[in-house]
């Protein structure tokens, strides 16, 4: 029996995994904020990723199931948009805790049950190697960060035969995507210094966000991954054109090109 750990388990992403490892004969430990799923490959975990108390008490339990874990997967993420000079402190100090904490506490936490040949998939985002954009720039901070993590932590675990893949999607079609057009609309009412650049910035949005892919797409290319004996270090999907286009642009002319377009 094969034996994976999936955060952000219980929707998106992380449940159209889950989904499919069940149907490919792993079992699954799902790891959620709050965590349902009826099936006897799937053993669930109330976790929140922000608690290390919380965490330990998972692994002790999955501990006296196994103590070889075939790969970790991390999906649990939360998505913010606001300007950096008007979000709260709490908001700012909270994405970091989510995004790329929580990465970190799971990693160490579940590290002894980890083996040569397992596999650790971090999730990313496209926005996390291109330059930011205004008002998305703490969600592209947090995952920047956590692209940088994963790469670090794959040049240390490969000396320990463990594999640390960063995947980078694009905009998918989960609860996510709807916490960004709400958090878009927020941001559009309730900031005071940027109330025309907001406006003329959910056009951007918008656009980026209607190409969007289904999550099966990314749990196809999760399984994929696992299944390699030798997996790239990156994966990439769904990326935007004019998201890349921009920035092969020298830094400079970015600055103007945005200046011109929410001005």
């Amino acid at each position: 029996m094969k034996y994976v750990l999936v955060t952000g388990a219980n929707g998106g992403m992380g449940k159209a995994t889950v989904d499919m490892l069940v149907k490919e004969g792993f079992h699954v430990f799902a790891l959620d904020y709050k965590m349902e799923y009826s099936s006897p490959s799937v053993t669930c975990f109330d976790v929140d990723v922000t608690s290390l108390e919380s965490i330990t008490l998972a692994f002790e339990k999955i501990s006296k199931i196994t103590d070889n874990l075939f790969a970790i997967v991390h999906y649990a993420g939360i998505y913010m948009m606001n300007s950096l000079v008007e979000m709260s402190e709490e908001d700012f100090v909270k994405i970091f805790n989510v995004n790329l904490f929580g990465v970190y506490r799971i990693n160490k936490t579940f590290l002894p049950l980890l083996n040569n040949g397992s596999k650790i998939i971090i999730t990313s985002s496209e926005l996390a190697p291109i330059k930011p954009l205004p008002f998305t720039g703490i969600y592209a901070v947090t995952k920047g960060a956590l692209d940088k993590y994963a790469h670090s932590l794959n040049l240390e675990m490969q000396l320990n035969g463990i594999s640390v893949v960063t995947l980078r999607p694009g905009a998918v079609k989960t609860g996510l995507l709807g916490q960004s057009s709400s958090q878009l609309e927020n941001f559009c009412s309730n900031t005071k210094l940027y109330d025309y650049n907001a406006k003329k910035f959910r056009k951007i949005v918008n656009a980026v966000q209607s190409k969007n892919v289904p999550p099966e797409k990314i749990a196809k290319l999760t399984l994929k991954i696992l299944k390699k004996k030798k997996p790239r270090p990156t994966y990439s999907i769904n990326r935007n054109f004019l998201l890349l286009l921009y920035n092969l642009l020298p830094e400079k002319l970015q600055v103007k090109i945005i200046k011109k377009i929410l001005k």
